[in-house]
């Protein structure tokens, strides 16, 4: 009982260590710029994180103290947070394989389709029911105008390696046929019938194209990129913590035959 106990306890602080890097790529994703302007998507990862360590150290404490009662409110706790991690981490992956990158001949940077992108995200993210509060934080933001102190001649420009998000809200498209001033400033043509996004490029620094379907692709897109670098790390996590939460399991299991054995040897004397 003791080994098992013991054999717990070392599982646990494994799982308390696990919660360190979900806490960690949740921050990461929170500090981004783009998803501070969606506030439903910052938390939850630093949310389960927390819950991984405050149940391991639940554990611990069952664990350390011999407490069966709170090693099995543990278990069962875990197994929930594990199954919570896992369906977050395939809705994670199922909404963002979806990709509306295209290429741009003559330009180290890619743009976007929104089409391209899984109409789960453009449901909860960039219909009209959301975009008017995150269009304004967009704004607000300096994605933009760091821009313009970042490139000053039209090569520096067309040779940098935008993010998506610069890519789609800084500038118009590319196909606008728009001639280059600032990043964040075009000359517009006489014809601009290629795209409807073509219409709604404002050179004014509250406007750019805010409002274009080329910036929404540009903020899934960012938020693709960014999910899909989280997730290697909670793949990696969910995994030991899976093998850690099975050893648990079989400890906890022999914990309780042996108690039985004990008591049932007891009973005989």
């Amino acid at each position: 009982m003791a080994v098992s106990n013991n054999l717990t306890a070392i599982l646990n602080f494994i799982a308390f260590m696990c919660s360190i890097p979900i806490i960690t790529a949740g921050i990461w994703l929170a500090s981004k710029p783009d998803n501070e302007c969606i506030h439903w998507l910052r938390w939850p990862v630093v949310f389960m994180g927390i819950s991984v360590l405050l149940v391991s150290l639940l554990g611990f404490v069952g664990a350390y103290r011999k407490k069966e009662g709170l090693l099995g409110v543990y278990l069962v706790l875990m197994a929930i947070l594990i199954v919570l991690l896992l369906v977050l981490l395939i809705l994670a992956f199922v909404v963002t394989r979806p990709n509306g990158m295209y290429y741009v001949p003559g330009r180290a940077y890619h743009e976007y389709r929104l089409e391209g992108f899984s109409p789960w995200l453009r449901n909860h993210i960039t219909s009209s029911d959301y975009w008017g509060k995150i269009r304004a934080c967009l704004a607000d933001s300096s994605i933009c105008p760091k821009l313009s102190q970042e490139y000053i001649t039209p090569a520096d420009f067309f040779a940098a390696h935008l993010s998506p998000i610069e890519s789609g809200c800084c500038k118009p498209a590319t196909i606008c046929g728009f001639q280059y001033t600032s990043p964040t400033s075009w000359i517009v043509p006489s014809n601009q019938a290629a795209d409807a996004d073509c219409f709604i490029w404002n050179n004014d620094p509250s406007q750019l194209c805010y409002n274009c379907n080329s910036c929404k692709a540009g903020l899934l897109g960012n938020l693709r990129q960014e999910w899909r670098k989280a997730n290697i790390i909670l793949i990696i996590t969910v995994v030991v913590l899976i093998w850690v939460y099975l050893i648990a399991c079989s400890a906890y299991r022999n914990a309780q035959t042996e108690e039985l054995f004990r008591r049932y040897k007891q009973g005989w004397v």
